[in-house]
């Protein structure tokens, strides 16, 4: 049964029969470790190199339990370098949630607290918290591996969490770190203003453009513009567009305002530079 009459365009397909990893014999190590490694690591590539091997051996030879399996795994210096070191605060707590509670969080006051607690404790004690919370314990317990809770109706859990749910997991396929909008914050200004967010489906058509910041970019051409006099101007937003003296690893978000007549040209170009369009607006 499909978790919602639109579960494939809403990237959820792959949970309509999931059932939770569970540590019940040896022979369901690999698949727990597997499975830790893709829930905290939000579904990001990871080479033999980085794999975790000692904590994994205590695993493997029933010396700790999967619960503290995933504590070391989040207190590592592998999960660190992924969503700590590089990412504002409040992403990091974002991410926490997902992997560790496998929900959204659900309001301000959730982000306050883990901010003072680290803040007064540390990283580690902040880990903690997480996995020793009663919510922790009543969904996953010693031998559970953590999943995304926030697709099913659950007892405890707020509707609010589905459609900000959304907002953190944007398919099977995608990694936390290949995300639009990087390493910022995703839900800061919605748990802010106490709000809910329409559910994005991954892929959606202007999802992927991320404002300016700074407010650089142009939103208006009142009475048309300087360059093109009078003609019909339209404003393109692209997102992940590779920039010529950039290395191909770093791409970028912009909008601009060109004419109607330069419009096929000029969507050509960034397809070959692999951008994508994410919306054209008339101005």
């Amino acid at each position: 049964m499909a978790i919602t009459t639109e579960a494939s365009r809403l990237g959820t397909s792959a949970f309509n029969n999931f059932s939770p990893v569970e540590l019940r014999s040896p022979t369901d190590v690999p698949n727990v470790i597997g499975a830790v490694y893709r829930q905290l690591l939000g579904n990001d590539y990871l080479m033999a190199s980085q794999r975790l091997t000692s904590i994994e051996s205590l695993l493997a030879n029933g010396r700790i339990t999967v619960q503290e399996f995933v504590r070391q795994v989040a207190k590592s210096e592998l999960y660190k370098s992924k969503f700590f070191y590089n990412s504002f605060q409040t992403r990091t707590i974002e991410l926490n949630y997902k992997h560790l509670l496998g929900r959204a969080p659900y309001d301000e006051a959730e982000i306050i607290h883990h901010l003072d607690l680290y803040q007064n404790k540390g990283y580690d004690a902040d880990i903690d918290a997480y996995i020793d919370s009663p919510e922790y314990q009543a969904n996953f317990g010693e031998y559970i591996v953590p999943y995304y809770r926030g697709f099913a109706t659950q007892t405890g859990q707020k509707t609010v969490g589905f459609s900000r749910m959304f907002q953190l997991y944007r398919g099977y396929a995608n990694s936390d770190r290949a995300q639009f909008g990087g390493n910022s914050p995703h839900l800061v200004t919605e748990l802010g203003r106490n709000t809910a967010s329409a559910v994005v489906a991954p892929g959606s058509p202007g999802y992927g453009y991320r404002p300016s910041a700074k407010g650089v970019t142009p939103n208006t051409a009142f009475g048309g513009s300087t360059i093109y006099g009078d003609r019909r101007l339209y404003r393109v937003e692209v997102s992940a567009l590779l920039t010529p003296q950039y290395p191909r690893v770093r791409r970028s978000n912009k909008a601009v305002v060109i004419p109607y007549e330069q419009l096929s040209d000029y969507m050509q170009r960034v397809q070959r530079e692999g951008g994508k369009i994410a919306s054209i607006t008339p101005l």
